[in-house]
């Protein structure tokens, strides 16, 4: 996730107004707008079209107040609804101590971005590797070693998406330790065409869908633009206490400038959340802890090293929720965006409301 981009429009906060009374009021709309129209149909079939149609469209913020009736008092969800809102400003936590938080896979964070490892047999595959080469040096290796992994068997490392946190300590892998660095070729195009710093050389290209093998352990990659070009998001078996759950890791959060970007975005959700959904999926992780309460969790987890519970294990629900929720959000996002190139309508929208709840 790069640096947030400021939306003059209306943020998604519904601070101070009733999620659930106000949607509910809101549905009841709908409903009574369409009996109503269904009723003088035969008389003014034009007008009659016109409000159902009105009735049947939600504004921004009816998706905006469904998502935080979905997310209801879950961190994880409400984290997300928080991140996905127009304007949020990203948190600079403090790096939180490294962390198995499976069997398999550890976090290295550097609080506001994490690298996750996943431990094989033969091997770690490295998903994200911080912002620069000192970030590596300083928190993936000695993080690696204290939780009794050797660095130098990172095989390879899977950049999410083309921004510097996520790819900066790449290279310096490849030059340590020989690792292969895998990104979507949209994303290696995106890389090339900006130059950042510390951009890693190009090597392996990642195909949607691809299963990436190592030591008995495969990771699917599948590709969900939107945040950038090529974000890929990954979903791998993760173990806990010895059972096998079913993690995916969502690969960028901040929704792009452009409502086409978002529209992008929005059917890679879609898609993920329906293959998520025949995978199994019931880990939801982040590679910003901020966005899904993820830093939250791992201090939750340190506290209790030995007990069965995993907050990362939300169940196969909930994940789904998750995805549902990033979904609403940004159908609410492209609303806010279509509302803002009409002013002079939302305008009047806005006054009709207000005018009908006045007396």
């Amino acid at each position: 996730m790069n640096e947030p981009q400021t939306d003059p429009i209306r943020r998604a906060s519904t601070e101070g107004r009733p999620h659930g009374a106000l949607t509910r009021r809101r549905l009841w709309q709908f409903g009574a707008a369409a009996a109503v129209t269904v009723g003088t149909a035969a008389l003014l079939p034009e007008r009659a079209s016109a409000e159902t149609s009105a009735a049947a469209d939600p504004t921004a913020q009816d998706y905006f107040d469904r998502a935080a009736e979905l997310a209801g008092d879950t961190p994880n969800l409400k984290s997300i609804v928080s991140a996905l809102t127009a304007g949020y400003t990203p948190p600079r936590p403090p790096a939180p101590a490294p962390l198995r938080i499976f069997d398999n896979v550890a976090v290295l964070s550097v609080g506001f971005v994490s690298a996750t490892a996943i431990l094989t047999p033969a091997g770690i595959i490295l998903i994200d590797a911080l912002n620069n080469p000192d970030e590596a040096e300083q928190y993936i290796v000695p993080g690696l070693r204290s939780l009794g992994a050797d660095p130098s068997k990172i095989k390879y490392v899977v950049v999410t998406h083309g921004h510097g946190d996520h790819f900066g300590g790449a290279q310096y892998l490849a030059d340590q330790y020989g690792t292969r660095v895998m990104m979507a070729p949209a994303d290696w195009d995106l890389v090339a065409s900006t130059n950042p710093a510390n951009a890693p050389t190009r090597d392996l290209d990642i195909a949607d869908g691809q299963k990436l093998t190592l030591g008995g352990t495969t990771v699917t990659l599948h590709r969900t633009p939107g945040h950038t070009p090529g974000t890929v998001s990954p979903v791998f078996p993760a173990r806990w206490r010895g059972r096998a759950h079913t993690a995916m890791l969502w690969g960028g959060t901040n929704p792009p400038a452009a409502t086409t970007n978002k529209e992008l975005y929005l059917s890679s959700a879609l898609t993920f959340a329906s293959r998520m959904r025949r995978a199994g999926v019931d880990v939801e992780l982040s590679n910003h802890g901020f966005a899904d309460y993820g830093l939250e969790r791992m201090e939750k987890l340190r506290s209790a090293p030995n007990g069965r519970e995993n907050p990362f294990v939300v169940g196969t629900p909930a994940a789904q929720r998750f995805m549902k929720i990033v979904e609403t959000m940004l159908r609410g996002r492209i609303a806010q965006d279509q509302e803002a190139a009409t002013p002079t309508a939302t305008t009047m929208a806005a006054t009709s409301v207000h005018t009908a709840g006045c007396c």
